[in-house]
């Protein structure tokens, strides 16, 4: 029987996808995955619709969430999967993160449209009710404007750092989040250290203070990972016991990455359900997981 295909990284209308929750399992689905992993930014809020669809498809969903977490200047975030949803203290660190978001990303626009023909109403546009907004919604509106060709082209220009209106946004320290995540039955992912704009997001020290907290496994495979960065997080992988996952990270039409680009293997994906006690992943019928 051949490995199963699992893909434990992707994102919803929810946070900054472009489908909705159960539309993003279904396209799961039909792209011959046995499980995903809804996994939006700083929210559990489309779990439901996610679980209510996975329920009539052959596949697994895992559900999660992608937790900010920062460093200084460096955003680092940690995918927690099989939490438990209402849990209070993970609770009130994502609303006040979704508000600092939200805040944040008014201020941006703010300063944009000094320059630019955009306004808060061209954001929310843009966003489902409810969505945690932040740059990407900015980026669909600059695209809606025609003041840049597509969303990525607009991270690398008018939403780049060093453009002078970006702003960092308000988020807990990777320790606090692998922390939140355990307490509240998850088990901590990060997420691609190793991407291409930032390198490796955190040194060794760093990531022995996450072990020591519970830190479960990196995110190896992943397309914004460098090589050289991918050898040393398989190296610290082995050194400290952490497993390793590969992801696509989908957003729809949002980004270029695909459903299932990147893999992670059967082993990892037993792991994070023996170290989970939040919540349960769903099994539709005929899935070959777990």
């Amino acid at each position: 029987m051949p490995d199963p295909f699992i893909d434990l990284h992707a994102h919803s209308s929810v946070s900054d996808g472009t489908e909705p929750p159960a539309d993003l399992v279904r396209a799961a689905a039909a792209a011959g995955l046995d499980a995903v992993a809804l996994t939006d930014h700083d929210t559990t809020a489309g779990w439901a619709d996610a679980a209510e669809a996975a329920r009539e498809l052959p596949l697994t969903l895992v559900p999660g969430l992608e937790l900010s977490t920062r460093v200084g200047y460096r955003s680092v975030h940690v995918l927690g999967y099989l939490v438990d949803p209402d849990d209070a203290a993970l609770s009130a660190e994502t609303d006040r993160i979704r508000d600092g978001r939200l805040s944040r990303a008014h201020r941006m626009v703010d300063r944009i449209g000094e320059d630019h023909p955009i306004t808060w109403r061209d954001v929310l546009a843009q966003a489902s009710p409810g969505a945690t907004i932040g740059r990407p919604h900015i980026a669909d509106a600059l695209v809606a404007r025609g003041l840049e060709p597509d969303r990525s082209a607009a991270f690398r220009g008018i939403l780049h750092p060093a453009s002078g209106y970006y702003e960092p946004h308000d988020a807990p320290t990777p320790l606090r989040g692998v922390e939140l995540i355990r307490a509240a039955g998850g088990v901590p992912v990060i997420a691609h250290p190793a991407a291409t704009s930032r390198g490796i997001v955190i040194d060794e020290a760093g990531l022995r203070e996450l072990v020591d907290a519970g830190l479960g496994g990196l995110e190896v495979d992943h397309r914004e990972n460098l090589a050289h960065g991918k050898r040393t997080l398989l190296e610290w992988a082995d050194r400290y016991g952490l497993f390793v996952t590969g992801s696509s990270d989908y957003h729809g039409t949002g980004k270029p990455n695909r459903l299932g680009e990147h893999r992670t293997s059967r082993r990892a994906f037993d792991e994070i359900l023996s170290q989970a006690t939040g919540s349960a992943p769903v099994v539709g019928p005929g899935s070959r997981l777990p």
